[in-house]
């Protein structure tokens, strides 16, 4: 009996966007104003408490970068399909179980961004990330699940940005050994921002 398990590309992005957006969701749950009294609070204290949430703020949305670069990246992997399979869809499973990490990390690296076993733990989730991508991509060019038009081209330019982007968020994280944290999260926000504002390649129109 043939195993039509995992076998539909559109089940693959439907659960995707999904997990997707609940996590993107989820991260807004770490801007939380605490120790006001409600109707007397004042116009100071109100201020000085949306202050302190300025790290929570950053860190939201570097995650909210993280995973809308992550999310166009598994869009590119899935709208090449032709096809998938079972172990394809248990990497893409794998990859969507990162995914529901990074809010997780996002609230971790919000209460603790001075500490480097945070940020350290915020990077690996991102290198699982990136990690099960890059696998997805390795395994469906081997078992031939990719369209065959603009496939090796399409192949080049995802693991170049893959591996290059890895690169640069494990370069910035090991600077924390030197330099406080906040200089990795600032050149981590910088990296993303490029990425987000890159310009185009025709052959990845959908990334």
């Amino acid at each position: 009996m043939a195993d039509l398990s995992g076998t539909s590309p559109d089940r693959l992005s439907g659960i995707s966007d999904g997990i997707f957006s609940v996590g993107m969701t989820l991260l807004v749950l770490g801007l939380v104003v605490q120790g006001l009294n409600g109707s007397h609070t004042t116009e100071t204290q109100l201020w000085d408490e949306l202050r302190r949430l300025g790290p929570s703020a950053l860190i939201y949305t570097m995650s909210f970068m993280t995973l809308g670069i992550f999310w166009l990246g598994q869009g590119t992997q899935l709208n090449h399909l032709t096809r998938s399979n079972r172990n394809y869809a248990w990497i893409q499973l794998a990859f969507l179980f990162a995914v529901t990490l990074v809010p997780f990390s996002t609230l971790l690296l919000a209460h603790f961004y001075w500490l480097r076993v945070a940020l350290i733990e915020y990077w690996l989730n991102i290198v699982l990330l990136g990690g099960m991508l890059f696998a997805g991509l390795e395994y469906g060019l081997r078992a031939n699940l990719f369209v065959e038009e603009g496939r090796s081209e399409m192949a080049f330019l995802m693991r170049g940005r893959i591996l290059i982007a890895q690169s640069l968020y494990a370069g910035a994280t090991l600077l924390c050994v030197i330099f406080p944290t906040w200089v990795s999260i600032a050149l981590i926000v910088l990296i993303q921002l490029n990425y987000v504002i890159a310009p185009r390649i025709p052959i990845l129109d959908r990334f």
